[in-house]
């Protein structure tokens, strides 16, 4: 900044220079704006004059449509449109022949049947008609029918009729076939009831361009039309160009011309047809390029301009309202430079004078600011200052001029107001708790005010009332006032009201987006403040209560929007726990003993965590994934998790085996009540029949206890339970009745057994076996769809309810498959929550919420994290979690451990490396585990523990 602090122009130079070139500028935009005013002037007459040809078109169109209308309004009401056969419609032709005669634009009148006949008056004379049969000569109309005959079928006939509508010739054409009913105006107007109009064509009979108008027969099931030729228009055409090169013609919405002042342009030959040209095929690239820049059927506002062959060209297009219904549009476009010949002229003219006048002002320019620049550069140090950026220096210029020294203390006013303006910006964008960011907005606000107090109220969640949020110096200001009527309906006026009287005020309410009362802002004035300041103080105040009432309800909606985060979360907690009424309260538990645990390592002030520290951020995030930590387990079935025996599923499956063994039981007694039939020994038969039974009733109650599985599984029990499975029972009904489609489906890939059937009495059919098909989970390390890097062993198949296979786990009651199903939920955890567009300072909720099943030495799940791996904030979440699983007294599987238990089995873990020794030696230490057993414990539970022991126990690992 300093390096060019001296070069250049001394300042009064530069004012005089820059006075003599600003009258030279002034001159020359007088100029040019002189020339553009009268550029626009021109097209402005221009465009009047263009619509005011685009009404005359307009009501030339008129004239030759509105006779046709109101002429087919009075054909409606005849009887011709009930006349149920030929002679007598023909009866009606002087009438026809009088509409033709009466409107020499109408090309044919005609009418359409609901059975599909019809009947068309053509005038021959002065058209030149294209018949496929010659017309005797002195022929002046055609009659076209089609209608039944005595046989019943509908023919074509043409007749012909001279002038007094004596019949020349009538013959039958077979080749003429016309059905109304297929016609765009027989449907339309049976559709609408009401008279419609078709878009221009051309006239396959005649060659002209016209159109059709259709109404329906109020006398008959009947549709009556005209067909109006159009060719007048283009005749007047070639009158109405504004300038001699300019061009006008009449198009249709799909860009077909209907008039040109060259008529031999507009019709096209196609296969033995006329059909209307579109603008493409004219020899004509202004009206072209117009109707690529406009929307046909659109009125303009204003001309368009394009360039043609290197020259201007301005254009516009009016709709034509006699045509409404059919898009037609009048285009003309007029060439740039006969149209502005006369602003060209005006120009040079102002252009003289303009270079006269400048010769005679320059002096005195140059003079006068000279005598302007001298004080102002005694300003050039101060302005400098504020390009440095240091707006703490007030000016101290003395000058002559009361401007300059105007300008001096206006300049002081603007520093002071711009360093305060920074610090109300720093502490809108940065500062995010609201009351510490109202009280710097405020400071600085009533320094720039040069007031002597203020302070914020904000409306309360309930809208009852209005509470002081802040307040700088105000003593005198009211903690809250009552949010009644008054308030809303008159609120600064209120406000004024309700405040000190002996205090001069600035009240500004502030509203949210919606218009909502969301405040006010109050600052309190000097009295001395002149009343022109005050006003645009109050200007700049109302200004900067928008900003604020943004930052406020940014900041309100935030605290709203975390609120509602919480609540979402804890409901989603609450689900999951009301989900099983045996895990009940885990998801709500768990954080709150992590929540114990994080506070005690955060205070640490020595060993490893001395230096562990997490910002408000951090402490949200861990928040919210101690909450989500267990949120996969709503995939995870409830039959599995609260699976209390080896044999439930959705329900108790040793009913089943206890039928079977009551079966076998019966089957006893029938055996020996047969035997006895027979003539055996009767005594020796129920000793059998009673030491059979002894037999079942000692196995069932070894399969009954091997399902219970509350200790580990022998071999030799394992043994005795394939032995028991070996005994056969018969079944005598389907087992295929009473099915689900689901397991219809499944049964439908096993044989069917023969009645009755003898089966195992502890069996591992096939159908107990659930195949994982096409919902594999992604969890091995190898699998491609593992994005996560999951590291799990995938047991062979989805589900395996064997009942041999579930009485032969060795320990627990959980299968495998089961076990994986429950393992799972971490995985859904982690897929669940790195679905969720999680902001950045949250993005470590979902590590830290499904890494608490991981362990130290990287033998965990989901995927195998070693200690390098698991920050603080997991490793407190894996102890949190394994602490109330293990005390917790809902669980249907397992009886709940006393706190010595707990702890012993937790020190034990770190002794294996699964959990962090030193969080653990903090969580007993701390007494963390004796507040937690206060509040969550059964009484029995809270027995003595051996702190000191556990305690040595782990600070021999913290050693080694």
């Amino acid at each position: 900044m300093k390096k060019g602090r001296n070069s250049g122009l001394p300042l009064q130079w530069i004012l005089a220079s820059g006075i003599v070139l600003s009258l030279l500028a002034v001159m020359l935009v007088t100029v040019v704006q002189g020339y553009r005013g009268t550029s626009a002037a021109m097209l402005a007459a221009a465009e009047d004059s263009a619509r005011q040809l685009a009404v005359i078109m307009d009501e030339r169109a008129g004239r030759l449509i509105s006779p046709a209308e109101s002429t087919l309004r009075a054909l409606a009401h005849d009887p011709l449109g009930g006349a149920p056969d030929i002679e007598q419609r023909l009866a009606r032709l002087p009438l026809l022949v009088e509409v033709l005669s009466a409107n020499a634009t109408l090309s044919a009148v005609f009418v359409g049947y609901a059975n599909g006949e019809f009947l068309l008056v053509r005038p021959l004379k002065g058209r030149q008609a294209t018949l496929e049969y010659p017309a005797p000569e002195q022929a002046a109309y055609l009659v076209q029918s089609m209608h039944y005959g005595p046989d019943q079928q509908i023919s074509g006939y043409w007749q012909f009729h001279d002038a007094d509508l004596k019949l020349l010739s009538r013959q039958a054409v077979p080749d003429y076939q016309f059905d109304p009913r297929t016609r765009v105006w027989y449907q339309r107007a049976t559709a609408s009831a009401e008279l419609v109009l078709t878009e221009p064509y051309v006239f396959f009979t005649t060659g002209e361009v016209g159109l059709t108008m259709a109404l329906p027969s109020k006398t008959g099931n009947a549709v009556i039309g005209l067909d109006a030729a159009l060719g007048d228009l283009a005749s007047e055409l070639a009158d109405m160009r504004m300038t001699a090169r300019s061009e006008v013609a009449v198009v249709d919405a799909d860009g077909r011309v209907l008039a040109y002042p060259d008529l031999e342009q507009i019709l096209k030959q196609q296969n033995g047809n006329f059909r209307l040209a579109s603008l493409s095929e004219l020899s004509n690239g202004a009206l072209f390029q117009l109707a690529g820049r406009v929307t046909l059927g659109e009125e303009q506002n204003e001309p368009v301009t394009f360039n043609l062959n290197s020259d201007i060209w301005y254009g516009i297009g009016f709709p034509l309202a006699s045509f409404a219904d059919t898009g037609v549009h009048i285009l003309i476009a007029i060439p740039g430079w006969e149209l502005l010949a006369g602003a060209r002229a005006i120009l040079v003219d102002q252009a003289i004078w303009a270079l006269a006048l400048m010769l005679v002002i320059l002096p005195i320019g140059w003079a006068f600011g000279q005598r302007l620049g001298e004080p102002l550069s005694e300003l050039a140090d101060q302005v400098q200052a504020f390009s440095d950026f240091d707006f703490t220096q007030p000016p101290r210029v003395r000058s002559r001029i009361r401007e300059v020294n105007h300008l001096s203390i206006l300049m002081g006013r603007m520093g002071s107001a711009i360093d305060h303006f920074q610090q109300i910006t720093l502490a809108l964008s940065h500062e995010p708790h609201l009351e510490r960011m109202l009280d710097d907005v405020m400071e600085h606000l009533v320094a720039t005010a040069e007031g002597r107090s203020g302070a914020v109220y904000l409306c309360n969640e309930a809208g009852t009332q209005l509470d002081c949020i802040s307040r700088f110096q105000g003593p005198h200001y009211p903690d809250t006032f009552d949010l009644d009527d008054a308030f809303r309906n008159e609120p600064e006026e209120q406000m004024l009201q309700r405040l000190d009287a002996n205090h001069n005020y600035l009240v500004v309410t502030l509203h949210d987006r919606y218009r909502a009362l969301l405040g006010f802002l109050v600052v309190e004035l000097s009295i001395q403040l002149e009343s022109d300041f005050h006003q645009r103080l109050q200007r700049f105040v109302r200004d900067l209560s928008g900003t604020l009432s943004v930052a406020i309800e940014t900041r309100l909606l935030f605290a709203g929007q975390q609120r509602l985060l919480d609540a979402i979360i804890r409901l989603l907690a609450d689900a999951i726990d009301a989900k099983s009424p045996y895990t009940g309260g885990h998801c709500e538990r768990v954080p709150q003993l992590a929540a114990m645990l994080l506070q005690q390592a955060e205070a640490a002030q020595s060993g490893v965590l001395a230096d562990f520290a997490m910002d408000v951020d951090q402490r949200y995030a861990f928040h919210l994934a101690s909450w989500l930590h267990d949120c996969g387990k709503i995939t995870s079935p409830e039959y599995v998790v609260d699976k209390a025996t080896k044999l439930e599923t959705i329900y108790n499956r040793i009913h089943e085996i206890r039928t079977r063994f009551e079966v076998l039981w019966r089957d006893a007694e029938l055996e020996c009540l047969r035997a006895e039939l027979k003539g055996r020994d009767a005594e020796q038969l129920r000793q059998a029949c009673r030491a059979e039974q002894q037999r079942l009733q000692a196995e069932f109650a070894l399969v009954a206890q091997a399902n219970m599985g509350g200790e580990s599984m022998s071999d030799e029990r394992v043994a005795e339970l394939e032995q028991i499975a070996q005994r056969r029972w018969a079944r005598h009904f389907d087992n295929r009745l009473g099915l689900s489609r689901a397991e219809q489906a499944r049964m439908e890939n096993f044989p069917t057994q023969e009645l009755p059937a003898n089966e195992y009495l502890l069996a591992d059919r096939p159908e107990h076996i659930y195949p994982w098909g096409d919902r594999k989970p992604p969890v091995e390390r190898d699998n491609p769809a593992n994005r996560w890097n999951f590291d799990m062993t995938l047991p062979e198949h989805a589900m395996h309810l064997g009942e041999l296979y579930n009485l032969r786990i060795s320990r627990g009651t959980l299968t495998p498959e089961e076990r994986f199903k429950i393992n799972d939920h971490i995985v859904q955890t982690l897929i669940m929550l790195e679905a969720l567009p999680f902001p950045r300072h949250l993005e470590r909720v979902p590590n830290m919420a499904a890494t608490h099943h991981e362990t130290l030495d990287g033998r965990g799940y989901p995927c195998r994290l070693t200690a390098e791996d698991l920050g603080v904030p997991e490793r407190i979440m894996a102890i949190a979690d394994i602490f109330e699983a293990l005390t917790a007294a809902d669980r249907p599987y397992k009886e709940p451990k006393p706190l010595s238990v707990s702890l012993d089995i937790l020190v034990s873990m770190a002794e294996q490396q699964h959990v962090d020794a030193d969080l653990l030696h903090l969580f007993i230490d701390a007494g963390i585990y004796r507040q937690y057993a206060e509040q969550f414990l059964q009484a029995e539970q809270c027995d003595a523990v051996d702190e000191a022991r556990l305690l040595a126990r782990l600070a021999a690992l913290t050693r080694d």
